[in-house]
């Protein structure tokens, strides 16, 4: 008897899950203690264990979708079997096959109109060997993706594991890789062009595969075939116009390079875009990466010869002088992101704003000392991080987040640091910050601070902050007030260490003061949590033996 599999609930946060991929397709013989699938959760990817033998008669859910947890996503019998009554809920196909047959007996029109939709509602796509690829979901915050370029064409051959597209997020620029061999037979989405996540990109399968019947599944039926056909039609004309696709790209901003004899120039999105700044022609360097693909490391090490330089120079003249001039660029999935949570919380949370002065003298020379054993360079940032755990370990109320109707003070320590970079302003976690010592607080910043400027981060590097720094101080910022970073309560801005005249017992002397504002969320904090906070970071600061006890 057949059995329906549903999304078991894999951890206790769990509502859905995400089918990385199947291991086993319909047809496929099953035994107990096989790999279905391949499941991504809220927390790491897992496998779906088959507790049933038989045959995979049928699968409902296509890699890269999600399925809420108890939902159907296959069913297992014996092979030839019929299983659409309990897709239906029917207890037997008889059931299924007495209500397919009640309407026939009403000669009504408006049923009619109804059994004319039935088939179109459930396309049977099990014949059809090609899969959707929809864009994946590559950050807890990501909604839509860019494709900054294709790196495979209609047509071209596809491995499991190849590259076939550079996705620019609002974290970073990312490779979407393949987990499917077939051919590219459908290209959804333009370079430079943005699509929600799973929106529908591209199909692969085997040659000559009907993608246009699966391209109408994945909308949903007949109430979403017809879009579906529309947006079909001009893929099929670009195709057809390829030589002419190929001369004038849809966007030139992230269109690939063309080399002299015609030949498409590899190469990815940060490289195109070090090589324009550089003043660099890109067809002169010589690519490193896979297939001869032209990363970063390329054009840091490329040396160009007099002869392709000068006309790049050129290129990048100034415009006249008086002349007015402008240029406008597609906002970046990052400067998207920012733009929305910083919005909505600048005008969601009720921020105040509580600013102290900070006598760094004995900082100064305990860094000097340290710095003369260390490792590594101590940096007075990590001597603000250190502080600061120390102080939200003694003022958990800070270390807190607003859910709505509850709020959440949590009992580890993650510190959310800061960094600019081209695109934007990333913020990478230092974890559970008020364990570490002072080099393990360098170490982490650097290579954090690193990845986020080479746009290497990933998805754990950035996620689970419960407090934020954001120090300006090395760009000669005195003071200045900063938006709180969502989910956080409170948000730290550093501003530099400067020598300023200070009255000490009566006497006038010269002191290095730093002055730091704390941003609250009314809702949670109140200016007396936030001033004992404060108080406590300003002791540990102006005498820094206390951060190492």
């Amino acid at each position: 008897m057949a059995e329906i599999i549903r999304m078991p609930k894999m951890s206790d946060t769990m509502e859905e899950g995400v089918i990385a991929a199947w291991l086993k397709k319909v047809g496929d013989t099953v035994k107990p203690g096989d790999i279905l699938a391949e499941v991504e959760t809220d927390k790491a990817t897992m496998e779906l264990e088959s507790y049933e033998e038989g045959v995979l008669l049928y699968i409902g859910v296509q890699e890269k979708d999600s399925v809420p947890v108890n939902g159907v996503i296959a069913i297992i019998g014996e092979k030839g079997e019929e299983y659409e009554h309990l897709l239906n809920g029917s207890s037997s196909p008889a059931e299924t096959k007495k209500e397919e047959s009640k309407p026939e007996a009403k000669a009504e029109e408006p049923v009619k109109a109804e059994k004319a939709e039935a088939p179109a509602e459930k396309i049977d796509t099990s014949s059809i060997n090609a899969t959707v690829i929809t864009m994946p979901k590559m950050s807890d915050t990501m909604q839509e993706g860019t494709i900054a370029s294709w790196l495979k064409k209609v047509g071209d051959s596809v491995k499991s594991g190849e590259i076939i597209a550079e996705v620019e997020t609002d974290k970073a620029t990312m490779e979407l890789e393949s987990y499917e061999d077939g051919v590219l037979l459908y290209i959804g989405v333009e370079a430079g062009d943005s699509v929600p996540v799973d929106g529908v990109i591209a199909v692969i399968g085997e040659k000559g595969a009907d993608y246009q019947t699966l391209l109408k599944a994945q909308q949903g039926g007949a109430k979403a075939s017809a879009p579906a056909e529309t947006k079909a039609e001009p893929i099929e004309e670009a195709k057809a116009e390829a030589p002419a696709a190929k001369a004038a790209p849809a966007a030139p901003a992230s269109a690939p390079v063309a080399s002299a004899s015609g030949e498409r120039v590899k190469a990815s999105p940060l490289a195109k875009k070090m090589a324009e700044e550089k003043g660099f022609d890109i067809r002169q360097v010589n690519g490193s990466g896979e297939g001869g693909r032209i990363v970063k490391r390329d054009i840091e090490t490329f040396v160009p010869t007099a002869a392709s330089a000068a006309p790049a120079a050129a290129a990048s003249a100034a415009p006249a002088l008086g002349q007015e001039s402008f240029r406008e660029e597609k906002v970046s999935q990052m400067r998207k992101v920012i733009a929305k949570r910083l919005a909505e919380s600048k005008f969601g949370a009720p921020h105040f704003y509580l600013t102290m002065e900070i006598n760094m003298d004995k900082a100064v020379e305990a860094r000097k000392s340290m710095n003369e054993i260390s490792p590594v360079k101590i940096s007075f940032n990590d001597m603000v991080i250190k502080a600061t755990a120390a102080a939200l370990r003694q003022h958990p109320k800070v270390n807190s987040s607003w859910l709505g109707d509850k709020i959440r003070y949590n009992d580890h320590i993650h510190i959310g640091m800061a960094v600019a970079v081209e695109d934007g302003l990333l913020v990478p976690v230092i974890r559970f910050a008020d364990s570490l010592s002072l080099s393990q607080i360098s170490n982490q910043a650097k290579s954090l601070g690193g990845k986020a400027k080479n746009k290497e981060l990933q998805p754990k590097d950035w996620e689970g902050n419960t407090f934020t720094i954001s120090n300006l101080g090395m760009f000669g910022i005195d003071e200045f007030t900063a938006i709180i970073n969502p989910p956080d309560a409170c948000i730290l801005a550093v501003g530099g260490i400067k020598e300023t005249v200070i009255v000490k017992d009566g006497q006038m002397k010269i002191g290095n003061i730093m002055k730091v504002t704390l941003s609250c969320d009314h809702r949670v904090v109140d200016g007396a949590v936030g001033s004992a906070f404060l108080l406590t970071l300003k002791g540990l600061l102006e005498d820094p033996v206390r951060i190492l006890v």
